[in-house]
C-alpha cells in the first residue's frame, strides 16, 4: 500500500511557557501525496513556518500524529528521528545556515560524513554541479552572493536524495530576479527527482506554481485542501 507523503492528524502545538504560551497549531488536518507541490500560505503569524517545522520533525506536537513516508513520527526517537530526517526529508531556511568557516563543498559533504556517507565529497561535488556551482566548490559562505548561498543550501538539502524537500521562504533574503532562478532550480529538481516539496511563501506568484495551496489563518487551515491527487512516483 502506497502511504502519502506527509499525513496529518488533529496536530495541536503550543510554544513558550506560562504566560507566554502560545497555541499556534490548532487541529491541522492534511494529507499530501507523494510527488506534489504544496505552498503554505496565509497571513504573517498564521503558523505556517511552525506548520513546516513540525512536518519536518523539528518541532513535536503537543498531540495528535504526523506520518511521513508511512512512518509516525512521534513514535520515534529523537536520535531515530534524527536519522530518518537527514535521509528522507531535505530543508531549505530563508536565512541559509551555512558555516562560515568551511567551504561550500565542507558544507555539503559534511553532514553526509555525518550520515555515514562513505562518498559524501563526491556526492557534495555532483550536486554542486547540478546547482551551477561547480566552481565555486572551494568558496566560503562570506564569498559567495546570497544567491549562491541559497543554491549550496540546496544542494546540501538534496545531497542525500530525500522524498521530501520542505523549504521556508526559500527566496524572502534574496532580490527579485536571484529569487526567481532558485525557484526555477527548485522546481526543475525536484521534477527530476519525483520528490514531495512543501514550501511556505508570501509570494502569490511562487504559490500559483504549487499543485495546490494550503491556506492557514490563526493556527487553522482556512480552507480544506483538495484530495491529493494520484501519486506521481512510486
Amino acid at each position: 500500500m502506497s502511504h502519502p507523503a506527509i499525513e496529518m492528524n488533529q496536530v495541536e502545538l503550543s510554544l513558550g511557557s506560562g504566560a507566554a504560551r502560545v497555541h499556534i497549531l490548532k487541529g491541522i488536518t492534511a494529507s499530501i501525496g507523494r510527488g506534489e507541490a504544496i505552498g503554505l500560505v496565509g497571513p504573517s503569524g498564521s503558523g505556517k513556518s511552525t506548520l513546516l517545522m513540525t512536518m519536518a520533525g523539528l518541532e513535536r506536537p503537543d498531540s495528535g500524529r504526523i506520518a511521513v513516508e508511512g512512518q509516525d513520527l512521534g513514535a520515534m526517537s529523537e536520535d531515530d528521528l534524527a536519522r530518518f530526517r537527514g535521509r528522507r526529508i531535505g530543508i531549505v531556511f530563508q536565512s541559509f545556515h551555512l558555516i562560515p568557516t568551511m567551504t561550500a563543498l565542507e558544507n555539503v559533504a559534511v553532514p553526509l560524513e555525518l550520515a555515514g556517507a562513505a562518498d559524501a565529497f563526491a556526492l557534495a561535488r555532483a550536486e554542486l554541479s547540478a546547482v551551477g556551482l561547480g566552481e565555486r566548490l572551494s568558496h566560503y559562505p562570506a564569498q559567495l552572493s546570497g544567491g549562491e548561498q541559497q543554491r549550496v543550501a540546496l544542494a546540501r538539502a538534496l545531497a542525500p536524495n530525500p522524498a521530501i524537500l520542505v523549504a521556508d521562504e526559500p527566496t524572502g533574503n534574496l532580490d527579485e530576479s536571484t529569487g526567481a532562478s532558485i525557484v526555477d532550480l527548485m522546481f526543475a529538481l525536484k521534477r527530476e527527482r519525483g520528490s514531495t516539496l512543501v514550501l511556505v511563501t508570501h509570494d502569490p506568484t511562487l504559490a500559483a506554481r504549487c499543485d495546490r495551496t494550503i491556506r492557514l489563518r490563526s493556527g487553522r487551515i482556512e480552507e480544506a485542501p483538495a484530495a491529493p491527487r494520484a501519486a506521481a512516483v512510486a
